[in-house]
């Protein structure tokens, strides 16, 4: 069955941002290389993130606001006020950063012009809107949906939005907790298009994936085909 309308995501589908964090964290690791070794500020940092993401969301804000508070952990409450400023500087280049798209993602976007196209993607509003005005694909798809969380509840709002049903709606994105396992939950459709770098939250162990009504791909490339291929 064709799809009536073609979810995708974009952070790590359409341009890089996992790979920003990570270089991010390296630096964050480095201001406080005196109080921790990498890999326990590492766990400090996911527990904290993990703990704060239904108060601050995802993006860039909250990853800076929780970087402060594991600072403020690590160093028992010392941390200096040249540290804030840094842990802030580096918060600052996240949301400044340039938009980098991926390897062929325009010519994919591009393929798919005579197709109802709708942009999911979760985080800050303000830092969302941004990027998706930095890249120039914004005027490629029929409407831009940003929410604060992808769930099977999300989801559901968002083809009955579309006056569609789940069943006419597929999903392609890199994460497969965000844009896998709840749509083909809900009945539609997905294509998983993986990063280089995974979200430590987004990894779902092979044995909780679904066994059917998804694909995946190297690359958002090979896109069309694939739904060339699906859809007959």
């Amino acid at each position: 069955m064709k799809a009536a309308v073609i979810g995708i995501d974009a952070d790590d589908t359409l341009w890089h941002s996992e790979t920003l964090f990570s270089v991010t964290h390296e630096r964050f690791a480095e201001l406080l290389a005196d109080h921790a070794d990498p890999d326990e500020l590492g766990r400090r940092m996911y527990e904290t993130e993990r703990r704060n993401l239904r108060l601050f969301g995802y993006g860039a804000k909250g990853f800076t606001l929780s970087m402060i508070e594991t600072a403020l952990e690590v160093t028992d409450g010392q941390l200096p006020g040249a540290h804030v400023q840094a842990i802030l500087d580096l918060g600052k280049a996240l949301l400044d950063h340039p938009v980098n798209l991926l390897d062929g993602v325009r010519g994919a976007i591009e393929a798919l012009a005579d197709r109802r196209l709708v942009l999911v993607t979760k985080g800050d509003l303000f830092h969302q809107e941004s990027k998706v005005a930095g890249s120039g694909l914004g005027e490629l798809f029929e409407r831009i949906e940003i929410v604060s969380e992808k769930d099977e509840a999300t989801y559901r709002k968002v083809v009955a939005n579309l006056g569609i049903e789940p069943e006419q709606f597929l999903m392609v994105g890199n994460a497969l907790r965000s844009d896998v396992l709840p749509v083909v939950a809900i009945g539609g459709r997905a294509v998983h298009v993986p990063y280089e770098v995974d979200w430590a939250h987004e990894v779902v162990p092979d044995g909780d994936l679904p066994t059917e009504r998804w694909w995946r791909l190297d690359s958002l490339a090979g896109l069309p085909a694939l739904l060339e291929q699906i859809e007959r």
